[in-house]
Formats: C-alpha cells, sequence, structure tokens
C-alpha cells in the first residue's frame, strides 16, 4: 500500500525515487514498473 502511494507521488511530480524510503525502494520500484514508468525508479 505505502509502495503504491509513493510510486503515484513520484509519477505526479510530487517526489523523486531518491526520497523514499530505503527499505521501500525494491516495492516502489516494482510499482513503477507495473505502471510502465519503470525510467523513473533511478537514483539521479
Amino acid at each position: 500500500m505505502m509502495a503504491m502511494l509513493f510510486a503515484i507521488k513520484i509519477v505526479a511530480g510530487d517526489l523523486t525515487f531518491a526520497q523514499v524510503p530505503r527499505l521501500l525502494k525494491d516495492k516502489v520500484k516494482a510499482e513503477l514498473e507495473n505502471m510502465g514508468v519503470g525510467e523513473l525508479a533511478t537514483e539521479a
């Protein structure tokens, strides 16, 4: 649930992947890939 929230915030431009807590990064990356925007899962 939290991973989806972070993924939505990243897609909306409210957060960057670098701002995601370390423990959620793998799950958020998977959610972004499922949404078709896996390229947003970068630290830069």
